[in-house]
């Protein structure tokens, strides 16, 4: 009788033909189960690690300004005025850009009669390019990659009034004319709001990346920060400016920026840029202030934004003219730290788990 090994249990043949091969002993088995687990471990720390770095809020963003003058774009360069200096500008206007219009022509409702552009729409950075940009004489690849998405027509569709807001001349001068303003704003407010939101927020990454003006970014050159501002700040503006009146069916930023008696409704629109309300400013108790707010303060439930860190001030100012709770003067709950971060690494979270589940069967 042929003796029984104890290892011939260590050997299994494969269905059908073939050389038998070895099965895993219990003793190496737990080792390779050890190896997997330390692997997937160690892959999952620096992506856990990511998510968290990528969804706390940056300080710069959250900083207040000191300086509660608002910066005006003229002839082609930044000048910082009071509220009294800007209405002694204002109304240094020609007499010839006073004109009378009826709602209809102002809100380009249809009509019989058709009111023709004076001239091309208002572009950002007109004429401001020359700014001292890192590289050989202000050269290199951060002018190109703004006259790049400058040219680009996805960029022309979505209009972004953010940016005409920080850096265009030509757009200041289109709010001396209720007409001209009122045909910039409806270019601006036929875009789609979410896909242009999309856009602009990864045209922001990519201009912060160091391929493109990361070195000027973390310089500060005030052009780039100024487009890197109008990019994050789209969502909102685009609300606060594309609001009308119901009333009149005007808008409500046309109506800001003509009407002398109310001046101070104008530096309503800069909060989103982290900007505060100069003291003396108090806009008019209406229903496109209140309607304003509205749209500023679902904003700030993402404390990531600048909106988030200047409402409240601008809210609190608002309530002690126009009487308490005329707007709310609290934020709304936040919305998770990292809930857009998650939502962009859940592709790569969910095949590290279907990975570990499949490892699991394998080895036990």
């Amino acid at each position: 009788m042929a003796p029984n090994y104890s290892f011939g249990r260590q050997w299994s043949q494969r269905r059908g033909c073939g050389p038998p091969y070895p099965a895993v002993s219990p003793y190496h088995k737990s080792w390779i189960q050890m190896a997997v687990i330390i692997l997937i471990i160690s892959c999952w720390i620096p992506l856990a690690a990511a998510i968290s770095l990528d969804g706390s809020p940056r300080s710069t963003e959250t900083t207040l300004l000191i300086d509660t003058r608002i910066p005006i774009f003229v002839d082609g360069q930044w000048h910082i005025m009071s509220e009294d200096e800007h209405r002694q500008l204002v109304r240094r206007l020609p007499e010839t850009q006073t004109i009378e219009i009826n709602v209809a022509t102002a809100t380009a409702l249809p009509t019989t009669t058709s009111t023709v552009a004076t001239g091309p729409l208002p572009t950002p950075f007109d004429g401001a390019l020359a700014a001292n940009f890192s590289g050989d004489d202000g050269g290199g690849s951060c002018p190109d990659f703004i006259e790049k998405f400058l040219a680009d027509p996805t960029f022309q569709q979505c209009y972004p009034i953010s940016l005409l807001l920080k850096g265009s001349n030509a757009f200041f001068q289109a709010m001396r004319s209720l007409v001209k303003i009122t045909q910039v704003l409806d270019q601006s407010c036929k875009a789609d709001k979410q896909s242009c939101t999309n856009y602009l927020n990864d045209l922001a990454s990519q201009l912060t990346s160091s391929e493109n003006c990361g070195e000027d970014f973390e310089k500060q050159n005030a052009l780039v920060v100024q487009a890197y501002k109008g990019m994050k700040a789209y969502a909102e503006i685009y609300g606060a400016t594309c609001l009308t009146d119901p009333d009149t069916s005007a808008y409500c930023f046309a109506n800001a920026v003509t009407n002398l008696t109310t001046p101070s409704n104008v530096y309503l629109y800069n909060l989103p840029f982290n900007s505060t309300l100069p003291e003396n400013a108090l806009p008019a108790c209406n229903y496109c202030t209140s309607e304003t707010m509205k749209i500023y303060q679902a904003a700030a439930a993402d404390r990531k934004k600048w909106i988030a860190s200047t409402y409240v001030g601008a809210a609190t100012k608002i309530d002690s003219e126009c009487g308490s709770n005329f707007v709310s003067a609290a934020l709304p709950e936040a919305l998770p730290d990292n809930a857009a971060t998650s939502i962009a690494q859940a592709p790569s979270l969910l095949m590290l788990s279907l990975l570990f589940m499949a490892i699991s069967r394998w080895i036990i």
